[in-house]
């Protein structure tokens, strides 16, 4: 069974940066495709970044490309997502996702997941 717990949501000022973390109880003999969503209110959940949790490859949303960093750790089995330069627009719940699978899609949609988090909130003021 798969578990994903997030942590390190908060509140910070634009330009400001969070560290989010997702500790992954997964199957250490399988591949994952591991991803970051978020939900702002109102609005749709949409994909942010994902990455293959051998660490190869990553792909990211136009909106957070050269700002948000995500990284696996294997060793600890933690998903991360560096944000630097947040913006008010960054205001959402955070999700981490998985998948079992051997590759990533570049296309971070979130039909393709079938592993979800709680949600860390994440809020950023002007």
């Amino acid at each position: 069974q798969v578990q994903l717990v997030e942590s390190g949501g908060g509140s910070v000022q634009a330009g400001g940066s969070l560290r989010l973390s997702c500790a992954a109880s997964i199957d250490a003999y399988r591949s994952y495709c591991m991803g970051w969503f978020r939900q702002a209110p109102g609005k749709e959940r949409e994909g942010v970044a994902n990455i293959h949790t051998p660490g190869r490859g990553t792909s990211y949303t136009d909106s957070v490309k050269g700002r948000f960093t995500i990284s696996y750790d294997n060793a600890k089995n933690t998903l991360w997502l560096q944000m630097n330069g947040l913006k008010p627009e960054d205001t959402a719940i955070y999700y981490c996702a998985a998948a079992p699978r051997d590759y990533c899609y570049t296309a971070i949609v979130q039909s393709d997941f079938a592993y979800w988090g709680q949600g860390t909130q994440v809020a950023v003021s002007s």
